[in-house]
């Protein structure tokens, strides 16, 4: 039989292949994450009629002959080029920008996959659309995560953040330089630590300084009022206390100490008292619960003395009373913040991505996931940013899939489908001639 009619056969069972590749990429052109495949061949064993001759002392060197045998698929190969992102601007649709895959567990296995769209099950289990199980490093009750080994990821309705007393306040802002002098009722009423006063008392004091109330926690979650006066006594120096108010319509003073200002209008000294040491039951006369004490540490270093207003405030201050999830967000570090109703953020856990040294080798299994292959190497596990693209919440990253270029190539595969069918009708003639030599 002639050699060329079995060339032709090995082109067409090629470009059937060829086609069969571009056929599944045009049907994934909307799968999410999906990457294209891409098929190359290369020429089989070639038949050597005479092999090559060195040259002679009077003749030159010839080259060999051969003749193809026809062609095979080299390889076909996942093309892991970025595809788009699309914005769907839902919460549970991540899309990865860079190198990394999502890590899907089914509880004995883990997967690996580009498609981000996620879903809660009845448990609040963050999941893939077949119910697999994301997995990333969970959290613990007060937002530490735990990054020693991958875990499933929750966040379920319902989640509620106990309680915390305040234990610290930081101050900011301005006293005003030309603030009068505490003297007499004219400057100011000078208040003296543990004296009780009215509420006209408290505020004739108060034009010789500030007052600003704020809000603590108690370890039971209750909220108090707790009043912070600050009091200037003589050029450089401010009186530091807080008023506490009682069932007579009266408030006692308790002094923490002096702060005292330099020239250039910054804290150079101070005597407080750094620590508040009160119950819930001095800030609210009133309140029966069994809170615990509380014991607030104070801190005035920010505080400045300028010719501007007073206008002191908190800075910074601890504490939060109960909370209930009500809302999340996701990070581009992939880390998972819970809102809750008290006003805390607090980390539920943070989604993993994996790596591969190979990626192009890992092995489709269907539903948008790879498995790990001989050849992929072994995942290299961390979290988005660090070696990692980036996660983009509220996007999906759409096929990689050209289309115009998938038909480009479709119409190279059929005519080559197309010429080696020629050289096989050709071939039938040629062996129908050689038949029709005897009659």
């Amino acid at each position: 039989m002639l050699r060329s009619m079995y060339s032709g056969i090995s082109g067409l069972r090629n470009f059937q292949t060829k086609l069969d590749v571009i056929g599944n990429n045009i049907a994934n052109v909307n799968t999410y994450g999906f990457k294209k495949g891409r098929t190359t061949f290369k020429d089989m064993v070639s038949q050597q009629i005479q092999g090559a001759s060195s040259p002679q002392q009077n003749r030159g060197g010839t080259n060999p002959k051969q003749v193809g045998l026809g062609s095979q698929v080299s390889t076909i190969d996942t093309i892991h080029t970025q595809g788009s992102l699309q914005t769907t601007g839902r919460s549970l649709d991540l899309g990865v920008s860079g190198d990394g895959f999502f890590i899907v567990n089914d509880g004995q296995l883990s997967s690996y996959t580009r498609a981000g769209n996620f879903y809660l099950d009845q448990s609040g289990n963050l999941v893939n659309a077949d119910g697999l199980y994301v997995q990333g490093y969970a959290a613990n009750a007060t937002g530490a995560i735990d990054y020693s080994q991958l875990s499933n990821l929750r966040i379920a309705a319902g989640t509620t953040i106990a309680p915390n007393a305040t234990t610290s306040v930081g101050f900011k802002g301005n006293l005003h330089a030309d603030t009068d002098i505490a003297a007499d009722e004219y400057a100011g009423r000078l208040f003296e630590n543990g004296t009780t006063y009215s509420d006209s008392q408290i505020k004739e004091g108060l034009k010789s300084g500030a007052l600003m109330t704020m809000k603590v926690v108690d370890s039971l979650g209750n909220t108090h009022d707790l009043q912070i006066v600050a009091q200037k006594t003589s050029s450089t120096e401010w009186q530091i206390g807080y008023v506490l108010p009682n069932n007579d319509d009266e408030f006692t003073f308790t002094s923490l100490g002096d702060v005292t200002f330099g020239a250039d209008g910054t804290v150079t000294g101070s005597t407080l008292t750094p620590t508040i040491n009160i119950t819930a039951q001095n800030l609210s006369p009133n309140y029966t619960g069994t809170a615990d004490p509380l014991a607030i540490n104070i801190d005035f270093s920010n505080i400045t003395q300028y010719g501007s207003g007073s206008t002191i405030d908190v800075d910074t201050i601890d504490g939060n009373t109960e909370g209930f999830l009500e809302g999340f967000n996701i990070s581009a570090a992939g880390e998972i913040f819970g809102v809750y109703t008290n006003g805390n953020v607090q980390s539920l856990g943070q989604i993993a991505l994996a790596n591969f040294n190979n990626p192009e080798g890992l092995t489709k299994s269907g539903d948008n996931l790879y498995q790990v292959s001989n050849n992929s190497g072994v995942p290299n596990v961390g979290i988005a940013g660090q070696d990692m693209g980036t996660i983009n919440g509220g996007s999906l990253e759409m096929s990689n899939v050209d289309l115009s270029e998938e038909f480009t190539e479709m119409i190279v595969a059929q005519r080559g489908f197309q010429a080696n069918t020629r050289i096989i009708t050709t071939s039938d003639e040629i062996l129908q001639e050689l038949v029709n030599l005897k009659r």
